[in-house]
């Protein structure tokens, strides 16, 4: 596929791996317009850290997912989607499921009709390793079953099958993209990594929740290659596939290696006032990445120590933006 001149919509082109992903494409040269959350200070997110000569190269729209005749003026002679746009904190989802299932879902259903009506070529759809739940088997493959853990995975759940309907009922060019955790530069402290590294820089203790769940971690890059990927391939359409390493960690583990890659000797210690529900805690995600080797020839590229390395550095040089106090609890 060639990117260059390609008209793009990116939702969510604000948020962590969103702003990563607009800066790729436009260094591949499409003409990007990026949905932002709209907020009275015309707020970029992590975009606001990418070059300033890549951002005048960007269309930025505000706007609200809900709104589906926003969403289908947006969608008007674009080539390729990528939906982002999602709310992704799984405590808020506790709080307030129905705006989480309302973004999240029927946000994705807007999109998806606006997208039909358009005529898009190719719509990337974004989920989460957080739909299977607890594994019931390891590595996870796309056959695993879905389990609905959380508000926040039930509302994903209902987005990937919005998705799946719309390439069986309308012959939508539509791909399901289904990251594990994806860590790294510009991600916010509510997530496990920054919320270790910020308090290791100032504090002698790091509190954390639960030390045992495994995550497979993906540095952002690789996940943006999943992006790209998954668009350039016709053999995506109607698919859903994971992207991950295949390698999982604890958070315990994982504590230990950023405190040893930071030259730091500081306590860990488990805190028990959690946010999530213990019923609700994901115990184990570990991704089978054969499917996307084998359909779309992605691979991860960057060990876990290289890319922990560039996230260590990057929040060291962005401190302002990190609260030591925000523990991942």
């Amino acid at each position: 596929m060639n990117w260059r001149g390609s008209r793009v919509l990116i939702t969510g082109g604000s948020g962590f791996i969103g702003s990563h992903l607009t800066e790729r494409l436009v260094r591949l040269g499409a003409r990007v317009t990026a949905l932002l959350e709209y907020t009275p200070y015309n707020d970029l997110g992590a975009l606001k850290h990418a070059p300033r000569q890549l951002l005048s190269q960007i269309e930025f729209v505000p706007g609200d997912l809900r709104d589906p005749e926003m969403v289908k003026k947006l969608l008007r002679k674009k080539d390729v989607v990528f939906h982002l746009g999602a709310l992704v904190g799984i405590p808020y989802s506790y709080v307030n499921p129905r705006e989480v299932f309302e973004v999240n879902a029927l946000g994705t259903l807007n999109v998806l009709l606006a997208a039909r009506d358009a005529g898009a070529s190719k719509v990337v759809t974004t989920s989460t390793s957080e739909v299977y739940g607890t594994a019931l088997y390891t590595p996870i493959d796309e056959k695993h079953p879905l389990q609905a853990q959380s508000p926040y995975s039930a509302s994903k759940i209902a987005a990937d099958k919005i998705a799946e309907s719309f390439n069986r009922t309308y012959g939508l060019p539509v791909a399901v993209i289904r990251p594990f955790n994806t860590y790294g530069p510009r991600q916010s402290d509510r997530a496990i990594i920054p919320t270790i590294i910020a308090q290791a820089l100032t504090k002698r203790t790091v509190k954390l929740g639960a030390l045992a769940p495994r995550r497979d971690l993906n540095y952002v890059a690789d996940t943006v290659d999943g992006f790209v990927k998954t668009a350039e391939s016709p053999r995506a359409v109607g698919r859903v596939i994971n992207i991950g390493t295949g390698r999982d960690i604890s958070v315990g583990e994982l504590a230990a290696e950023i405190l040893r890659l930071m030259g730091r000797k500081v306590r860990i210690e488990t805190t028990s006032a959690r946010k999530r529900p213990k019923a609700s805690e994901v115990m184990q995600l570990l991704c089978d990445n054969s499917l996307a080797a084998g359909l779309i020839g992605w691979k991860p590229r960057t060990t876990l120590e290289s890319g922990l390395k560039q996230t260590i550095d990057w929040i060291k040089s962005h401190s302002e933006g990190y609260s030591p106090d925000k523990y991942n609890i």
